[in-house]
């Protein structure tokens, strides 16, 4: 049976404020893809996903949309955006774009007719509500403090996230369509699909009740009645059915939906699901969950075990009912290397890419995040000053109410969503060759070492051996394994290594990663054929008996 398109593709995620200006103002812009669209090409790269790049006043870097129909002036022009699809075309990339439509900036015209007029159709667009005793419930933002903003008297309005941000009435039938009638707006002008943010909000429970806190600011999170709520899934079919069907190319949908439960996974990415994957955020927040940002362990506090364990109970979920995405970086998150390999071993080549190849040859599409192909790290902030992101500032203001020592809150800064905000990594240039004016984010000091064009020419480089990684899923003699094949845990007796197997029709690999810094001997569970893919010139098997260098990873075919 022919299978999608993009199940087969490798992905890459920009964050246009840091890949590439083109004009000197510090910010990176749509001129700035176009012009790097080669090293995308080079890498192998067959679909990119876009961060925002709608007009906004920029109080969330851009999830917070003015004009779901124009690109803001700061990246460039409409006709720039059509420009890029086309370019990349012609090197047979594709682009995707972000889709926030749980809300909107306060500054679109929807909201700002709202607040002039209670009584107009738009103010059906959002959660407007009446109280004469403060805040209408207890339910707690996602960047922390009340859901609610007074507006005036007795009148309030519901933001999830930032103030900036009203949530949008998904119950109201003229704005789910309007939403739909600009999705399918960029689908006819080229674009091949969405990432969808935040899509698990869309749906609250209809009393708006208060519930037990769960925290001593009096407030609730908002699982159940505001993420995941009963009743979401008559939204998404509706909106599966009339913004994304009916195209040639089969429209790619990648949803941000945390938190789904096993039980309707089916529901999300099976047969006629509502996306074409998600994203998983269990072991991508393995560090941090439940314990915040200013309590983050390390990976020394982790054991390889609980990362991989993580890992692979959602391979096994997913490929009982549909299709997923894998990553290891995203927009919201810090530098895997720093969250994923022990303190010191950041910039160590054989762990780098030891990472790269444990998550690259998972089931799933794979998205590379900008400056991952070549090992980026984090950037170490001396100041709460040098942050823009407001989810960020949001936190340092909660720590400062607490009474949190100085030492743990710059303890939490490194791990701020403006970590893989830092601009790209281009040169040992000035400004890494990212902007010829004032970068809008501090440069990491260690691009002089760490840069694109340092790497592209070396063949034992961290971006040489991605470009080997991308290869393998596509020309090798694993390659239909890789891509399409089923999803099987293997030495799961061994607590230092993470190692599977890829079952395809056409053919069968073995990937074992060794999460240890010393040699490691392990008795492979199968017969080799031949290597595809290791981060070490040599292999040490005789028979079945392997011994792995430190951080050696390998991609056999069995």
């Amino acid at each position: 049976m022919k299978q999608p398109w993009w199940k087969s593709a490798v992905a890459y995620q920009i964050y246009p404020r840091s890949f590439k200006d083109s004009n000197g103002d510090g910010i990176g812009d749509i001129r700035g893809i176009i012009e790097k669209l080669d090293h995308l090409q080079e890498l192998g790269i067959d679909v990119v996903w876009i961060s925002p790049l709608y007009k906004s006043p920029m109080d969330d870097c851009g999830y917070d949309i003015s004009d779901y129909y124009a690109i803001d002036p700061l990246f460039g022009t409409n006709e720039d955006m059509y420009e890029l699809i086309d370019e990349a075309k012609k090197r047979g990339i594709k682009i995707i774009m972000d889709l926030v439509i749980n809300h909107c900036s306060d500054e679109h015209e929807w909201f700002q007719k709202a607040l002039a007029d209670p009584n107009c159709e738009e103010a059906e667009y959002f959660y407007f509500r009446e109280s004469k005793d403060g805040p209408p419930n207890n339910w707690r933002s996602m960047f922390g403090g009340s859901v609610w903003e007074n507006v005036g008297g007795d009148r309030y309005y519901m933001h999830l996230f930032g103030k900036k941000q009203p949530d949008l009435n998904w119950e109201n039938p003229k704005l789910r369509e309007k939403l739909y009638e600009n999705i399918r707006w960029w689908l006819d002008r080229g674009i091949a699909g969405f990432r969808v943010d935040a899509i698990v909000h869309i749906k609250k429970e209809e009393s708006l009740a208060s519930h037990p806190a769960d925290g001593d600011d009096g407030m609730c999170g908002l699982q159940g009645w505001a993420r995941n709520t009963p009743g979401i899934n008559d939204f998404l079919a509706e909106m599966r059915d009339k913004a994304f069907t009916g195209y040639d190319a089969e429209c790619m949908t990648v949803a941000e939906a945390p938190g789904v439960a096993l039980e309707d996974l089916k529901y999300y990415v099976g047969d006629n699901g509502f996306f074409s994957m998600l994203f998983d955020f269990t072991y991508s927040e393995i560090n941090f969950w439940g314990l915040g940002w200013e309590n983050a362990r390390m990976k020394e506090d982790i054991p390889t075990t609980e990362l991989r364990d993580s890992i692979f109970k959602h391979m096994e979920d997913a490929q009982k009912v549909g299709w997923t995405a894998v990553y290891l970086e995203n927009h919201d998150y810090s530098r895997s290397v720093n969250k994923y390999l022990p303190t010191g071993d950041q910039r160590d080549y054989h762990g780098v890419t030891m990472l790269a190849t444990m998550y690259m040859n998972l089931r799933g599409t794979p998205f590379i995040y900008q400056g991952q192909e070549i090992g980026t790290t984090n950037y170490n902030f001396k100041s709460i000053d040098e942050v823009n992101d407001i989810s960020t500032h949001n936190h340092w203001g909660n720590w400062t109410a607490a009474g949190l020592p100085m030492e743990q809150k710059m303890y939490g800064l490194q791990y701020s969503r403006d970590q893989n905000r830092i601009p790209m990594q281009w040169t040992a240039g000035e400004n890494a060759g990212f902007t010829d004016g004032k970068a809008w984010l501090p440069i990491n000091e260690n691009h002089v070492d760490i840069n694109v064009e340092s790497q592209k020419n070396d063949d034992n480089s961290v971006l040489a051996y991605y470009k080997k990684l991308v290869k393998a899923r596509k020309e090798s003699v694993v390659s239909e394994a890789l891509s399409l094949g089923d999803f099987e845990p293997a030495l799961l007796e061994d607590g230092e290594i993470i190692a599977y197997k890829r079952i395809g029709e056409e053919s069968k690999a073995f990937v074992i990663n060794n999460y240890l810094k010393e040699d490691h001997k392990v008795t492979l569970p199968c017969d080799v054929k031949s290597v595809v893919v290791s981060n070490y010139d040599d292999v040490a098997l005789d028979g079945r008996e392997l011994t792995l260098k430190p951080y050696q990873a390998i991609v056999f075919e069995i």
